[in-house]
């Protein structure tokens, strides 16, 4: 929920990067049996395997399933032509503790593979058998449940001499799977579980461009880091030691080729150290909750706030950010040690005397990275060194190219204030997420949008000369690209002036507190003139719970509690669209502004669905005697936010938003749910989808 955060970091480079989508497709399940000729009375080992895709792995059943995970469950369907003999065995699993989970689980990675032994009690049996297992991903952190169902057709030979032996069934105990204790305003969904489960056509079965989604976020986060490392090289704390580490090269290697291998020693040593970072972080194991608490508590975002504050006063030339001299010294006279042991050293130097300058964006990106999987902080981290290193490395290489390079001078103190104004801007962005999240009311849309028109007016006042500081260089002229610089930002900000007054700024729509803390909106107030609302009319969403506390985007009228959505739309007979978001949800905004608003998308939710949104990070706390501990994660649940987290995660598996799910008054889905998709044709396909479905299941 914080990716966009850091994109404005760097120069709002890739704001329509994709969003982080949860689902995937199930495995391919194949069954065989042995003896493959078996005749009544014999004992027959029914075998269940699947192939799984690199960087995932499956929950076993051989756990309790009191630790958290979702334990496989498997369900044989009764029939007297056989009889099951002790309980089904998982072959090739891996046991382990699971330090998130705080107990052992078991787990198959490559492959999956169940057994169960049967008496064959008369000729020619049928034999089924639903399944319901969680496979999660290493790289993401994805969880995904599946559900399946599988047939073995047994040809037997010989006469039907076998009878079945009284209470031998008892000895199979599958163990079920963990989920959550839901509290009243979500029993609907739970008691629908087992009709979910018998019926494959309303589990919900991931569509299959969700994968390469995932896989395009991932590759998206790793790209903004390796140009966050690129752009680090022009910050004065980097930029002029190129040409004093391209001189140790060139002057200190007896010949070329030692020269080249000392600079790609170089650049694996800041690669390397930066990883290094980044796997200190994945050794907290640091899940999805923890980073839903970092994305939205109040503690980690007024205290980046204030980082970003500094960060942004030392910029703009208040203070110089340094490590100890002591420190630094100690390690710069190690670099004239032996050949690798020297470049090391060399390489570590250059990552401290530049913290002052890359420290917000390096933090930016642990930021992103700590929620995912255990991986993901390591190549975070990764990415970004390489950028840094690539340029040393290159230039160490082919050190002729350095004469192309502009000399050190004022430039790079100009880079240095510009990134300051960034870095203030970006900080209020921090300060608006508990403000949305506690409803404090200190930034509503206005104020927030008041604060960046001066920060980028002044921005770029400063950039055409007119505004200096102390430590300014003076500017007898504006270079074109400076020009160039100077119309963007004032571009930006007459672009950000109408949002005063109510203009939807989509390009900007995950930046911003949501169009609704608006106080005066001439765009909206015009729009709706003259309008009808076709479910929870003004007089009955007066009495909507917690309406006091959210606002549906586009004047729309829906719920913010599940039992009372289900129950309304039970009265209008219409399904129900739940939308599980976030005050910080970056990706929930742009959908909201970008899809949401289209005619079409609003004439549905509007006339065909009763619209509830559940809100996951929000910190208000509900009354004591609404509390309740999930058996998901073994944690109380106190608030509006944890609630709503725990019931998206542990009833559909997924804990990325935006989710949309489409439900009947059963709580079945009625399609497969859609994460953030930014295409218009394919939310009314799946809006109308869900509808159709609807009105059939009513006939």
């Amino acid at each position: 929920m914080q990716f966009r955060r850091l994109l404005l970091s760097l120069f709002l480079l890739g704001m329509n990067l994709l969003g982080f989508a949860q689902m995937k497709q199930k495995p391919t399940w194949t069954t065989s049996f042995s003896p493959s000729n078996p005749k009544p009375g014999d004992e027959v080992e029914l075998i269940m395997s699947c192939k799984i895709d690199k960087d995932w792995y499956i929950y076993s059943n051989d756990f309790s399933d009191k630790v958290g995970p979702i334990v496989a469950f498997l369900e044989f369907k009764k029939d007297p032509s056989y009889q099951l003999v002790g309980k089904t065995r998982p072959i090739g699993s891996h046991k382990k503790f699971d330090e998130v989970f705080e107990g052992e689980v078991s787990t198959f990675t490559g492959k999956a593979e169940f057994r169960q032994k049967v008496k064959i009690l008369k000729a020619n049996p049928e034999i089924s058998v639903e399944m319901e297992y969680q496979e999660c991903s290493t790289v993401t952190g994805q969880c995904v449940l599946h559900n399946d169902k599988l047939t073995w057709k047994i040809k037997t030979s010989g006469k039907e001499t076998a009878t079945a032996e009284p209470n031998k069934e008892a000895t199979v105990e599958p163990v079920a799977p963990a989920t959550a204790t839901i509290p009243a305003d979500t029993q609907a969904v739970e008691s629908s579980n087992s009709t979910a489960a018998a019926d494959s056509s309303s589990a919900i079965e991931p569509p299959a461009e969700a994968t390469s989604s995932t896989k395009g976020s991932f590759l998206a986060f790793l790209l903004v880091a390796f140009l966050g490392g690129l752009v680090a090289v022009v910050t004065p704390c980097v930029f002029p030691m190129l040409p004093m580490t391209v001189t140790f090269f060139t002057k200190r290697s007896d010949n070329r080729a030692q020269g080249i291998r000392r600079a790609l020693t170089f650049g694996m040593s800041i690669i390397a150290i930066y990883s290094s970072l980044g796997f200190v972080f994945s050794l907290f194991g640091l899940g999805p909750e923890f980073g839903n608490w970092l994305s939205t508590s109040w503690v980690p975002n007024i205290l980046f706030f204030i980082i970003f504050i500094v960060f942004a006063a030392s910029f703009l030339g208040l203070f110089e950010i340094t490590l100890p001299h002591q420190f630094v010294n100690s390690v710069d006279s190690k670099s004239s040690m032996g050949s690798f042991l020297g470049v090391f050293f060399m390489a570590f130097t250059l990552v401290l005397v530049s913290f002052s300058c890359t420290g917000p964006i390096v933090g930016s990106l642990l930021i992103e990275a700590v929620g995912g999987a255990f991986l993901k902080p390591m190549l975070g981290m990764a990415a970004f060194g390489a950028g840094l290193a690539l340029p040393f490395t290159l230039f160490a290489i082919f050190p002729s190219a350095m004469q192309n390079l502009p000399k050190s001078g004022g430039w790079l103190n100009s880079v240095k204030v510009v990134l300051g104004f960034l870095e203030l801007a970006l900080a209020f962005k921090f300060l608006s997420i508990p403000d949305q999240t506690y409803h404090w009311g200190l930034l509503d849309r206005e104020v927030y949008l008041a604060i960046w028109i001066v920060v980028f007016s002044l921005m770029g006042l400063y950039l055409l000369g007119k505004l200096k500081f102390s430590h300014d260089s003076d500017v007898p002229y504006i270079s074109v690209p400076r020009l160039f610089l100077a119309i963007a930002t004032f571009t930006f900000v007459v672009y950000l002036i109408p949002g005063l007054w109510g203009a939807p700024l989509k390009a900007l729509s995950g930046y911003l507190p949501p169009q609704e803390t608006l106080d005066f909106d001439l765009v909206d107030e015009r729009e709706m003139e003259g309008q009808v609302t076709s479910h929870a009319a003004s007089s009955e969403s007066k009495n909507v719970r917690f309406s006091n506390l959210f606002k549906l985007p586009h004047k729309l009228n829906g719920f913010f509690d599940y039992k009372e959505a289900v129950e309304y739309a039970k009265k209008v007979n219409k399904p129900v669209f739940i939308d599980f978001t976030g005050h910080g949800c970056v990706n929930c905004r742009e959908m909201e502004a970008n899809v949401w608003s289209d005619p079409e998308v609003l004439k549905r939710l509007r006339e065909d669905y009763v619209v509830v949104a559940l809100y996951v990070d929000d910190k208000t706390e509900l009354p004591q005697n609404e509390w309740y501990t999930s058996k998901f994660d073994g944690k109380e649940k106190k608030t509006i936010g944890k609630q709503n987290f725990d019931f998206q995660v542990s009833r559909f598996n997924a804990n990325a938003q935006p989710y949309y799910v489409l439900i009947d008054h059963e709580g079945n889905p009625l399609v497969s749910p859609k994460a953030y998709d930014l295409n218009i044709s394919n939310f009314v396909a799946f809006l109308d989808k869900g509808k159709e479905n609807f009105e059939n299941r009513k006939k």
